[in-house]
């Protein structure tokens, strides 16, 4: 690990890998305080670009806009009510209510340095947690890699909520994405209805920049066309700078624990498969208030700020565990990660580790620097550009928007079939989201499902046909277990809620 960790700084200390996350770092700040832009939209949409990058250079670039585009989408929420992304959902409860008391300042300054630490915090997590987990990835056969992609998407119904039968349905059909397309296994066409174009299957990246890119598109033109009025701070209406101000000894002293807590659960979340920062953030405002119950939330409470922030932040980096160690994304911005390992040509899992030592501890202290690095960054951001990038005219947004995911999606491969793909899965994503149903689940099983096809063919020809496999190897009947786990908590749940009403 120690020698990895060398290699790796040896990489990272490359003039143009600095410059790459540096940049990267400036543009997720920028992005993630446009409503209606995000990471995933800008990833999405930049991945094709890193064709001609180096390896250093493209994934030094997609880490600085990961990391920080969770911090900058705290911005439009505390002096916009509006979440520039939306793990920044939950900051506006209270962050809006102090920008409208005079305190913009001071809520941005929880924001921004929560944000750092759960940031810090999550890279610690991946630094010694990943290596770890791909030492023992190295004791999986076909069975234990079939079982983890069960557990995968078992985790979608587990932490699925209310929304379980929609979980489903989304996943359902990215799985039958993956069906799609020549199978590795017997060589038949499947769904590809004559389309010589889907010989290979969907094609990620123009799926993602579709589900991403158009559908926020779509959105911006309907939320035009309805006038709807965008809600600003006195600060914004009067066109006067905020200046962040970070909390004292005295608040940080009282912001700690909440930190520690909201750290905590973000990195749990990250690392479970299809959770997401959805759930960190609001799992995280909950506690918040449990743990100081004599305070209002809503009405403007530091705390307020600082759970989700840490929480989602939190997510950033703890969500790259499964892909670098297992090869299965965390959510749905570490599967775009995937494609750009893919795309420079990098194989997740334990052989990142042994083939490329220096690009996996690359990566992971790249997450590291870049939440240092941030703090700064995003204090002169917000001071000096913020209010006048919020001002920005949406039609310009989704202009740009709109060139740089069709230039993207035909660069994958000079096809213009991926533009069609790209136009299918946007359309896709708006009525997804039209109808409150996660795109989640669907990114997840459609990576999934090729796996678990292939691992489960090769464990049926490894035991001659018998199910027994997935029980009499141990770490292929613990991944059971625990999707039984997952599976059978909504169950569970609902059983409790159900007794609970009936002795009322």
């Amino acid at each position: 690990m120690f020698e990895g960790i060398l290699a790796g700084l040896g990489e990272l200390a490359q003039p143009i890998t600095l410059i790459a996350l540096l940049a990267g770092t400036v543009l997720g700040l920028i992005v993630g305080s446009l409503p209606g832009l995000n990471d995933s939209i800008t990833m999405a949409v930049l991945i094709p670009v890193t064709f001609g990058m180096s390896r250093e250079m493209a994934l030094g670039l997609l880490i600085g806009i990961y990391c920080a585009s969770a911090t900058g989408g705290s911005i439009p929420a505390i002096l916009l009510k509006i979440p520039g992304t939306a793990s920044a959902t939950v900051t506006a409860f209270d962050g809006y209510p102090l920008a409208q008391q005079g305190r913009a300042g001071e809520a941005l300054g929880y924001a921004v340095s929560s944000s750092t630490f759960g940031g810090i915090f999550s890279a610690i997590v991946l630094l010694f947690l990943s290596p770890f987990l791909a030492k023992q990835a190295l004791r999986f056969g076909p069975p234990e890699y079939f079982m983890l992609a069960v557990m995968g998407m078992s985790t979608v119904i587990g932490m699925a909520g209310k929304n379980i039968a929609k979980n489903v349905l989304s996943m359902t059909f990215g799985l039958l994405i993956s069906c799609i397309g020549m199978s590795t296994q017997t060589g038949r066409m499947r769904f590809i209805f004559g389309q010589v174009n889907l010989m290979d299957g969907i094609s990620l990246i123009p799926m993602l920049i579709g589900l991403f890119g158009i559908t926020s598109i779509l959105e911006l033109i309907e939320s035009i066309k309805q006038g709807d009025e965008v809600e600003m701070s006195d600060a914004l209406k009067n066109k006067t700078r905020v200046r962040v101000k970070l909390p004292d000894k005295e608040m940080r002293k009282r912001l700690l624990p909440i930190w520690a807590q909201s750290g905590l659960i973000g990195n749990i979340i990250g690392i479970i498969p299809g959770a997401g920062m959805i759930m960190a953030i609001f799992m995280a405002y909950d506690q918040a208030q449990r743990r100081r119950p004599h305070l209002k939330f809503g009405t403007g409470v530091p705390e307020g700020v600082a759970a989700p922030e840490a929480a989602n932040n939190a997510v950033v980096a703890s969500s790259m565990v499964p892909l670098l160690s297992l090869g299965v994304p965390g959510n749905s911005t570490s599967a775009l990660f995937l494609g750009a390992l893919t795309i420079q040509g990098l194989k997740t899992g334990p052989s990142l580790f042994s083939d490329t030592p220096e690009m996996a501890y690359m990566i992971i202290l790249g997450f590291l620097l870049c939440n240092i690095i941030m703090l700064p960054l995003a204090i002169y951001y917000t001071n000096v550009l913020a209010t006048a990038v919020l001002r920005l005219k949406r039609e310009i947004l989704s202009g740009i928007v709109l060139a740089l995911c069709v230039t993207g999606a035909f660069a994958i491969s000079n096809n213009i079939f991926n533009i069609i793909i790209m136009i299918v899965f946007g359309i896709v994503g708006y009525f997804f989201n039209k109808y409150k149903i996660p795109q989640s689940p669907l990114i997840l099983s459609a990576i999934l499902g090729t796996m678990m096809e292939s691992n489960f063919l090769k464990s049926m020809v490894y035991e001659q046909g018998s199910l027994l496999v997935f029980v009499h190897r141990p770490l292929s009947l613990i991944l059971l277990i625990i999707s039984l786990i997952f599976i059978g908590m909504p169950i569970f749940k609902g059983i409790r809620q159900r007794r609970a009403a009936v002795k009322q």
